[in-house]
Parts: C-alpha cells; structure tokens; sequence
C-alpha cells in the first residue's frame, strides 16, 4: 500500500499529529527542560503520544536516551504484577482455591527474561536495549541505562518495593526528575515513596509474596510490604504543581502533555500533604 493509499483510508498525518521523529520528540524533550547528564524516571504512554511517531516505541526510548546522554540516567519502572500473591488480586479477583496452584507454579522473576505486565510498549522494549539493567524485585522492580544504571537497580529489597533504600528512593537521593509523558501524576510511581516516609492514618503493612530464584532455584517467598494507595496522587502532583512552578514544568511533547518534576522536592511536598489530607474515614 503506497503512502498516498494509507492516508486517504486512514487519515491523514497532519489530522493524526505529527509525524514525529526523533529529532523532533528531542527537541520537545529540550525544551521541557530534560538535559544531558540529568537522571530521569520516566512514565510513559505510548498512545497519547500519539499521531504518526516515526518508528514507534523505538524512537521514543532513543529519544529518551539521547535527551539525558551517556552521562546522565533513563530509568523506568518495570513491574510484574502478575508476580504477585493471588489473594489480593482484583482485576479481575482469582478462586480462593487457584492460589497455592498459583503460588506453587509461577516463574521466578528473572531480569534479562521476565516481561513487564501493564506498563506499556515504551517500557517493555526499553527492558531490552543493550546496557539496560534491571533490579531484582519480583513485581517492583526498575530498570536504568547510563551513569548510574548499576547503582539504581542493585539491592532492590524486597520488604521496600517502593520505599527506602529502592531505586524509586535512589533517583530521588541523585536529585532526580520525574518525567511524566502522556500520563499524570496518577502514574507516578515515586509517589509512593512518600508513603513510606509519611504517617498518616489507615497506614499498613501486609505480607506479599513472588517467585524468585535463590542460588539458582526457585522459591515462593513472602515479605512484608507496605500497601499502596495512589487515588489521591493525581491531587498531590496538580497541588505541587500550583504551589511549586519553579520545580515543575508542562508542554507538549509530541501530542501528548508532558510533566517534569524534580524528585526530591516533589516527594518531601507529598509527605507534608498526604499526613495534611489522609484522614481516618469516619465509621459507617
């Protein structure tokens, strides 16, 4: 099918958006404010990049890679929640009779093998370029390339998916950003870093499980693991946003609205919020 076929039974490229390519998706990077050197986690949605990106996922990730440079960091979260224990799943809600079936048969999670579940194309095929590592965390783990790539993903603990000593936790030490492309702060998984640190009420902690290898077998192991709750994030990221401009900025990349945010700022502005905001829900 030639071009001018495609575009009369698709539509045209102008309409779509675009075409974008690398040089242009890195001069939207630029002037968002992402540069060489930087460490960046970014959160990405294919989709709402939309219109017509030369190259696809692929040329996102290069772009995303070329914006920081060999001397800064591309992070992004690669989790498999699907590694997880089955009696808390709710989409959709596994037998109570699958689980030990379940637990008993799960593949161990495996850096260089496992695939990422829910986390978009971007992130997927980002998993798998040459010198990208990933942590070893059954369904929380991160993957980094660059400067301080062996540094974020090592000693990934299992009892801290998100919180402290994480590579969430570890972009925010490096004075990191948080690029979010196509999505909100809803997605932003560093977020719940500041759940940890903060106290607030309704607070708690539950055992959770995965398959990992351990000397080279695998095992299903359990650990403690704090439960998350992102429904007020998308709040807290439009409050920061407000109150804190100078570390935060918004524009197009592509079709799709972009944020960037320094990390720590960000974090230590949700701590004070969510032990402002999180109130114990009155009785029924």
């Amino acid at each position: 099918m030639g071009y001018e076929e495609l575009v009369r039974k698709e539509g045209s490229a102008v309409q779509m958006g675009g075409p974008f390519t690398l040089d242009s998706l890195l001069a939207d990077l630029r002037m968002l404010g992402v540069q060489q050197g930087m460490t960046v986690i970014a959160h990405t949605s294919m989709s709402r990049l939309g219109g017509w990106v030369v190259g696809g996922a692929q040329t996102v990730v290069m772009a995303l890679m070329e914006a920081v440079g060999e001397t800064g960091t591309l992070v992004m979260p690669t989790h498999t929640t699907n590694n997880s224990d089955p009696s808390y799943w709710q989409n959709p809600p596994i037998p109570e009779a699958w689980w030990p079936i379940m637990r008993e048969h799960q593949p161990a999670f495996e850096p260089d093998k496992t695939p990422t579940r829910a986390m978009g194309v971007i992130n997927e095929l980002f998993r798998t370029f040459p010198n990208v590592l990933r942590s070893n965390h059954p369904n929380s783990s991160a993957a980094a390339w660059g400067k301080h790539a062996k540094y974020i993903t090592a000693d990934h603990p299992l009892e801290s998916a998100l919180g402290e000593g994480s590579p969430y936790a570890k972009v925010v030490e490096l004075e990191g950003y948080i690029l979010l492309l196509g999505v909100d702060h809803g997605n932003n998984t560093t977020l719940h870093l500041a759940e940890h640190r903060a106290s607030f009420p309704g607070k708690r902690i539950e055992p959770q499980g995965g398959a990992v290898l351990v000397d080279g077998q695998r095992q299903w192991v359990t650990f403690d693991s704090l439960v998350p709750n992102d429904e007020d994030f998308s709040q807290i990221g439009q409050s920061f946003e407000a109150m804190h401009p100078r570390h935060a900025r918004v524009r197009k990349v592509g079709n799709a609205t972009a944020r960037l945010a320094a990390a720590r700022p960000l974090v230590d502005f949700a701590v004070t919020w969510i032990e402002q905001n999180r109130k114990e829900k009155p009785e029924a």
